[in-house]
């Protein structure tokens, strides 16, 4: 075995030298052809990289199987009789250096009619999920939840490896990877909820002088699965959290969050409030003497920071209220932008600063059923005239909302669950989703302890 090994490492030393002839060779004559160009050194030395990586991988993958290529006598695991190798079996493993084939050494007891791969064992191999390492799983859910979507991820570990997996293959490991995720995600939200009582309390006055947001938003995805009334669409529900020292202020009315947390889970507000819980501990708010709650005013988000944040201030985002104005004033104004436009940029300056009644009294009483998509704008003002008090907010260096629940939305969610003919299954669905909110949130990290511990 050490001659064969020794055999093959002086071949591809021999080709490696060749290659690297080759290299200089080409160097030389396009110099001397006076066609030493930016763009064909950067092909030359492509050529050579890729070359040299070739051989690596051949020779490497030769060695491997050199090493694997036994006839040790063995007793049977099972009833103890003497064994030997019956046949090599192979396999191929997908890793980052490209596909490994791998030939194992067969062995069946005649006795018990008991068979096994020793190597398998040694290798790690035994139990190899989807025939991938580690690692490589991790890469592939990268992609699968950052391109638009399987096809476009197939593409790109096709490009980067060299590797041609199918696109359904790619779709099962990004869901494999991202039940592991959310798993985990679940149950330590289930105990940071669980548990809550057992925190350390913090004396007010010891907290750390700092403000911490939590956003929260609803955006639908396209199931194939029919709710009771027929329709196939399912809300993501999405927090967001980061504090103000987290804020980078680029102009007066424009700020760059630099570090935040994103959760994703289609499903019930009473599971979903475990997930915001715990993304809000992970940022502090124990240890934070202000809480921030900015949403669009729904109930659920209500009652929730009720239960779990009840000393947070509430404050109806800004965007979100602009949003239902304009949609409001399109609606009264039979979408004559010209006075629509006007009539809205009235209304929100008069609630900017502070007066809130002058701006009720502007909308006007309208009879019938609004159209989908249009609040009974003053009823929505009037259940949320305690959190738009952008005057005080703003003078208590309050940030009071510019999208970015609604920017996370798009991001998280639709960027990759909503291209168009897109439809998932809400199990399918969740798992991307709990591996966009990792990447989107600066956490891959966790993907990649998690999987590959």
């Amino acid at each position: 075995m050490k001659k064969e090994l020794e055999k093959q490492k002086k071949e591809a030393i021999d080709k490696i030298t060749e290659e690297i002839n080759t290299y200089y060779e080409r160097l030389n004559n396009a110099y001397s052809d006076n066609n030493l160009s930016i763009s064909m050194i950067e092909k030359i030395l492509v050529d050579a990289q890729k070359s040299t990586k070739e051989i690596i991988k051949e020779n490497g993958n030769e060695a491997v199987n050199t090493l694997l290529d036994n006839d040790v006598k063995k007793n049977c695991t099972k009833c103890e009789e003497k064994v030997r190798k019956n046949s090599k079996q192979k396999i191929e493993i997908i890793t980052l250096a490209g596909k490994l084939k791998l030939d194992r050494s067969y062995y069946y007891c005649r006795s018990c009619k008991t068979s096994e791969i020793p190597d398998d064992k040694q290798l790690g191999i035994e139990n190899i999920t989807f025939k991938s390492t580690k690692d490589m799983l991790v890469e592939i859910s990268f992609y699968a939840q950052n391109q638009p979507s399987f096809k476009d991820a197939k593409f790109m570990i096709n490009k980067v490896y060299g590797i041609n997996i199918n696109e359904d293959t790619v779709r099962q490991i990004a869901e494999y990877v991202g039940e592991i995720v959310h798993q985990n995600d679940d149950n330590r939200a289930k105990n940071t909820y669980e548990n809550i009582m057992n925190l350390e309390p913090i004396l007010q006055k010891n907290k750390k002088d700092n403000t911490l947001y939590i956003l929260m938003d609803g955006a639908a995805v396209n199931t194939r699965v029919q709710d009771e009334n027929g329709s196939t669409w399912r809300e993501n529900k999405l927090v967001m959290a980061f504090t103000k020292k987290d804020m980078l202020k680029l102009s007066k009315d424009t700020n760059l969050i630099t570090k935040k947390e994103y959760s994703s889970y289609i499903g019930s507000s009473e599971n979903f409030k475990k997930f915001v819980l715990d993304v809000a501990i992970r940022a502090g708010a124990n240890e934070i003497k202000k809480i921030v709650i900015l949403s669009d005013g729904a109930t659920w988000i209500r009652n929730m920071c009720k239960e779990l944040f009840p000393d947070a201030i509430q404050i109806l985002d800004k965007f979100h209220l602009a949003e239902n104005i304009f949609e409001y004033a399109k609606y009264l104004y039979k979408n004559e932008e010209s006075e629509y436009t006007k009539w809205a940029k009235i209304m929100i300056d008069k609630i900017d600063k502070g007066n809130i009644e002058v701006a009720l009294k502007m909308i006007p009483e309208i009879k019938g059923k609004l159209p989908k998509g249009v609040v009974n704008l003053k009823g929505y003002i009037t259940n949320n005239i305690d959190k738009i008090n952008y005057k005080k907010y703003k003078d208590e260096g309050l940030f009071v909302g510019s999208g970015a629940i609604e920017s996370g939305n798009k991001t998280v969610v639709q960027r990759r669950l909503k291209q168009a003919g897109m439809r998932w299954s809400v199990e399918g669905a969740q798992k991307i989703l709990s591996l966009r909110a990792k990447w989107e949130s600066n956490l891959w990290k966790e993907v990649t302890d998690l999987i590959c511990a």
